[in-house]
């Protein structure tokens, strides 16, 4: 089979360049209505002492000469999350950025290995808050690029239709028929509890499998393609094994508060109330490094200069957005790669 032309050809050019022009005017019209709403916009630095300490993210490695010719690794960050904190640590309280990020391990219709993330913090406000100002992002992409309904891979959305919410147990509960609540505590999950319930529900675990491999193949296959049908939908309050740097939820601290939204099946926001406790930030890096050591023999460092920051960091929420797939669902596109201006080249793998 041949490969398409590059991407830079006039012909493909041409076929891209209405996706491109449609991404320019969201991305302004994006950045006036921050402004008006009283956020100032940052830069936060690509390169960062530690990409981020999640088991599966994975990370762009470089090095850093010093004029002495020393040497230290440094990487190119998986999310612009340790560097806007600390500028809410400095002081801002209503922060938001265009960010290239860098994910490795990471190709396909919906993923580039350099993608833009729509980053922003609200300080000393609920993490709820944040779901009003995804409905406002989603309403201005779909006006501005013409499109009243969303279309992508057979699933059709409304952007402007008033949101779903599901809790994770409510979705579990009827989207897989597993009561995922029977298999988390306060303090700890039950793997053999959750194995058990996915293989009544038809999906495959291994005998090696953790429980958050477990949790997150039921969410692949069974939950996510149904979400975000008919009207974008707010998943909401994940396990808080599953919680990354979010803070319990003071209601019920076995979930966090933590949600995603959703639009044709495809996911578009991570959002928390962020978790300011340096020691159990602390704590979750090292479990996490100590998983990623296991399964995939590498570990990345710690930032002490963010755990250190947490500890004068507001209250605060914050969202990342990936503006690649808002706009691939605004301006129809099918694959991120055509709303991307300098995609890797196709023979790139």
């Amino acid at each position: 089979m041949s490969q398409p032309s590059p991407w830079w050809t006039p012909d493909r050019h041409s076929d891209r360049r209405p996706f491109l022009l449609a991404r320019g005017r969201i991305k302004a019209a994006v950045r006036r209505w921050f402004e008006a709403e009283g956020f100032i916009e940052v830069e936060p630095g690509c390169l960062q002492i530690s990409p981020g300490n999640e088991t599966h993210l994975h990370a762009f490695r470089t090095e850093l000469v010093g004029t002495d010719l020393s040497r230290r690794d440094l990487y190119l960050h998986t999310s612009p999350e340790f560097a806007m904190k600390k500028v809410l640590a400095a002081g801002e309280t209503k922060i938001f950025a265009f960010a290239p990020v860098f994910r490795n391990r990471e190709r396909g219709a919906l993923h580039s290995p350099e993608f833009t993330m729509l980053e922003w913090y609200r300080a000393n406000e609920p993490y709820e808050t944040l779901w009003s100002d995804c409905a406002a992002l989603l309403k201005i992409a779909s006006e501005t690029a013409g499109h009243a309904r969303w279309n992508h891979r057979d699933r059709i959305c409304d952007p402007s239709a008033r949101f779903q919410q599901l809790t994770l147990d409510q979705a579990f509960e009827q989207l897989a028929q597993i009561p995922l609540r029977e298999t988390i505590s306060n303090t700890d999950v039950d793997r053999e509890r959750l194995a058990a319930l996915a293989e009544a529900a038809g999906i495959r675990t291994g005998h090696d499998d953790s429980w958050s491999d477990i949790f997150s193949r039921v969410l692949v296959e069974k939950i996510e393609p149904e979400l975000g049908n008919s009207a974008p939908t707010i998943l909401y309050e994940y396990p808080t094994h599953e919680a990354a740097l979010a803070r319990p939820s003071p209601r019920d601290p076995a979930v966090a508060e933590r949600f995603e939204l959703y639009a044709c099946g495809v996911e578009l926001a991570n959002g928390f109330g962020e978790l300011t406790d340096a020691a159990e930030q602390r704590r979750r890096f090292e479990t996490w490094m100590s998983d990623k050591a296991r399964i995939y023999g590498e570990r990345y460092p710690i930032d002490e200069g963010f755990l250190s920051a947490l500890e004068s960091m507001p209250p605060a929420s914050g969202c990342a957005l990936g503006f690649d797939r808002l706009v691939m669902l605004a301006a129809g596109a099918e694959r991120v790669d055509q709303v991307i201006w300098t995609p890797l080249p196709d023979d790139i793998r």
